[in-house]
Parts: C-alpha cells; sequence; structure tokens
C-alpha cells in the first residue's frame, strides 16, 4: 500500500490565497479548532501584502506557487502535499470552515472520496446575482453534458480522499479548476456527496479576484474543452449530424432534379453536398476513435485510483488479531 492505514487519519488543510492577509488569519484559527490535528498549508500565488506573514503567524505552512492562477496552485499543492485526507477551502473567509470536522467525518465514515460543500448564502450580498445566475446556468450544462446531477459546480469547499486527490490530473490553470474536480469525480463514478455550507460576505479590505463575465466565459471554454475530450462521441456526433443535415438540405433537390430530368444542372452545389456527407462522416469516425482513446484514459485513472486504499479503512484499529488456543493448539499437533 502507498501508506498504512492509521487509527488517526492525516488530514491537509490547502488554503489557496492570493492578499488575503486581513481574512486568512481567521479561517486557520476556525479549521484548527475544527480539525486540532490538521496541517494548514496556505499557498501564497504571489501575494503583494502580509499574506505569508499573517499564515505563519496562525501557525499554518506557508508554501509558494509563483505561476499565477487557483488551477496552478492545486496542481503544485495536490503533488507535493501526502495525506489521507485533503481539504480544499478559500482563504477568503467566505465559506463556513467550522464545519470541516463534520465534513472530514462524513467523507471517513461513509467511505466518500469527494464531499462539496453546496454554499448557502447568509446574506443577500454574500452571492452577487451575475455568479448566481452563471453557477446555475454552467451547473446545468455539466448536469446536461455528464450525465450527473451538479448543485454547486464552482464551489471552492471541497473534502477529497488521498486515492481521488492521487488520481487528478490537474490540467486547468485558473478558476476551471473546481469544474475539472467535479468532471473527474463523475468520470471515475466515486462515491461522493454534497453538504450545505454557509457563506458570507468577504472581510473589509477584501476583494475577490473573481470576475463575473471573464472567468464566467473562461469557465465555459473548460466546459466544452472538457466536453470534446471526455464525451467525443456526444460531440463529434453532433456535429457531425449538424453537418449532414446540411448535406441533405442541400442535396435533395440536385437528387430530386436529377430523377425528374435526368440531370444534374447544379454541379457546384452536388459536389458541396457530397463534400459535407463525407465530412460529416469523417468527423462522427474521429469522435468514436477519441471514444476508445479515452476509454483507456479512464482505465488508466481508475487503476492510479484503485492502487489507495478507501476511506473506510482510515479508522481501522488494524491490530493484529491473536490466533485462538484452538488454532494454537493444532499448529503444534501439525508439527
Amino acid at each position: 500500500m502507498p501508506w498504512p492505514p492509521t487509527s488517526v487519519p492525516n488530514v491537509a488543510v490547502i488554503l489557496p490565497c492570493l492578499n488575503e492577509a486581513t481574512a486568512v488569519g481567521h479561517v486557520i484559527d476556525e479549521v484548527r479548532v475544527a480539525l486540532p490535528e490538521a496541517t494548514v498549508y496556505v499557498y501564497d500565488n504571489r501575494s503583494t501584502d502580509d499574506t505569508a506573514a499573517v499564515a505563519r503567524a496562525h501557525g499554518a505552512q506557508v508554501r509558494y506557487e509563483p505561476r499565477p492562477g487557483k488551477g496552478n496552485v492545486i496542481r503544485r499543492a495536490f503533488a507535493d502535499v501526502e495525506a489521507d485526507v485533503y481539504v480544499m477551502l478559500d482563504g477568503d473567509d467566505t465559506y463556513d470552515a467550522s464545519v470541516a470536522g463534520e465534513l472530514v467525518e462524513k467523507l471517513i465514515t461513509e467511505g466518500l472520496d469527494h464531499v462539496v460543500g453546496t454554499r448557502r448564502a447568509s446574506s443577500l450580498t454574500a452571492y452577487r446575482p451575475g455568479h448566481a445566475a452563471g453557477n446555475r446556468a454552467l451547473n446545468r450544462v455539466v448536469s446536461t453534458v455528464f450525465g450527473e446531477p451538479v448543485t454547486d459546480m464552482l464551489s471552492g469547499y471541497r473534502v477529497m480522499s488521498r486515492r481521488f486527490v492521487k488520481s487528478f490530473p490537474a490540467i486547468s490553470r485558473g478558476f476551471e479548476v473546481e469544474t475539472e474536480l467535479t468532471v473527474h469525480a463523475v468520470n471515475l463514478r466515486v462515491p461522493q456527496a454534497e453538504v450545505p455550507v454557509g457563506f458570507k460576505d468577504r472581510a473589509e479590505g477584501s476583494a475577490s479576484k473573481l470576475r463575473t463575465y471573464r472567468d464566467g466565459w473562461a469557465i465555459l471554454r473548460w466546459i466544452v474543452r472538457l466536453a470534446r475530450y471526455e464525451r467525443p462521441t456526444l460531440v463529434h456526433s453532433t456535429l457531425g449530424g449538424l453537418i449532414a443535415v446540411v448535406a441533405l438540405i442541400l442535396g435533395i433537390p440536385v437528387v430530386i432534379e436529377f430523377f425528374r430530368i435526368g440531370l444534374v444542372p447544379k454541379f457546384p452545389t452536388a459536389i458541396l453536398a457530397s463534400a459535407l456527407m463525407m465530412i460529416a462522416v469523417v468527423v462522427t469516425a474521429v469522435g468514436v476513435i477519441l471514444e476508445a482513446v479515452r476509454h483507456a484514459s479512464d482505465e488508466a485513472s481508475r487503476l492510479i485510483y484503485l492502487q489507495y486504499p478507501s476511506p473506510h479503512g482510515l479508522l481501522d484499529e488494524r491490530a493484529p488479531v491473536e490466533p485462538s488456543v484452538d488454532v494454537r493448539r493444532d499448529n503444534v499437533a501439525q508439527r
């Protein structure tokens, strides 16, 4: 096994931070109360304020990721940090960090690999209307494309098992990482759950790094990219079908005219319709080939995932069992 199960799980709390000096100290304090045995890692993503100094003063381990973007931070943290359970939480003090222990307990006792803290705003200003509407729209897109109901795809509050984290490729660079985590859980079909958590306004003096339109479009583009990679048959069949429909619209009148007069008076239209139909067949065939490649990739991810034990084993004492007196006597007799 990559690590021996223990009676006390090793929990790592990862806080990505960019200029969160006013909030990160309170988040660390709440986490340390909720998870007293956990190790808190603050990943400073090129902050220009005192985020690192405040984090150290509150007992966190500070590490640095110079490449901008939350996705880069998570990729670095998941590669470097070794733990049994990983808690990912924003350092801006908008999530209720005090329930982290309950989320970890749920993951372990129920043998889950992924627990998402779905946001429940505690005030009208905590969740901006543009963000809320965009999140709902993206949730519907992901639920439709990937066939799994999603309540809060963009939540930054997640608890994950070691096998989930170590099988996660972490390709995205920015805020798309939450979408990538959601799709990874759906593709691996891991046991997961959603738990409502409090979501509040930012601390005074703290500014959001999320831009509604810019980051929304970036996330939407990432969903399209993931759909092309993870559902190639669906995407290519849809595209091929649309091209085939155009080809039929152009070609059917030409065919009817040919049967009526025995001639093809519109050669350019006939050639275009034939070319489009061949393109439609090729696009669909590419989707079938990519589906086979994706299947092999999913198998590889699943095998990596299966190298690590279930979260159920984290609370097992695993003490050696002494053989009974009768068994010992039988062994002596056999000798």
